[in-house]
């Protein structure tokens, strides 16, 4: 029975006890396709992310500090929050001003960064990557093997290789494409517990508001 226990502590969590911040190895930059979290659960909150008007394709979900196995999260840090300012400012490219507050608490207070500088960051990871322009031009609801998006990511990223760069869904839609940074946000190799694509040959897309 003691075994047991020890086994499954080891795989209960893999948030760490000793999460401090500025303690960390690498980035993953998370892009959410916008339509498909509005589909799930944005209509259901009438977030004004899933407004007609927003005109949003993938959105910055967040820019997560991790271990070389496993992540930290909310984070002791000496570093004030951040203004209603400055996560207003994020909404354009993250959707709502709640979702960079929230971001912050949880991700960003793990970097040791300022959170002007951690949104600033996390700005220029989100614009270091060519977003699929083909994936804008849908019209309605299609299926596709999850593959398909990951090689869209890498024919328009070059440098970007496929053990950098992870697909994820959720209840048969496509989720989000979560790509491997360095501190100083070039490509790096995934961690083992972050390169699990998402093995779907039907995952659903919904085309831009």
């Amino acid at each position: 029975m003691r075994r047991l226990f020890a086994v499954l502590c080891l795989f209960a969590s893999p948030v760490r006890a000793d999460d401090r911040a500025d303690a960390f190895d690498y980035y993953i930059l998370s892009l959410s396709w916008s339509a498909n979290w509005c589909a799930l659960e944005g209509d259901a909150r009438n977030s004004p992310q899933c407004d007609a008007a927003a005109d949003f394709d993938w959105v910055l979900h967040g820019l997560w500090p991790q271990y070389a196995t496993g992540y930290p999260s909310h984070c002791q840090t000496s570093q004030r929050p951040p203004s209603q300012a400055e996560t207003a400012a994020m909404a354009e490219i993250m959707g709502t001003s709640g979702l960079a507050w929230y971001q912050w608490r949880k991700h960003g207070s793990c970097t040791g960064l300022p959170a002007a500088r951690y949104f600033a960051q996390a700005r220029a990871a989100f614009n270091k990557i060519n977003r699929p322009a083909v994936l804008r031009r849908i019209t309605r609801d299609i299926t596709l093997p999850a593959s398909v998006i990951e090689d869209a990511f890498l024919r328009d990223n070059p440098g970007l290789t496929a053990d950098q760069i992870t697909i994820t869904c959720k209840q048969g839609y496509i989720q989000e494409a979560r790509i491997c940074l360095t501190r100083d946000l070039v490509f790096r190799t995934c961690g083992a517990d972050v390169i699990r694509d998402c093995s779907l040959r039907d995952a659903l897309l919904t085309p831009m508001r």
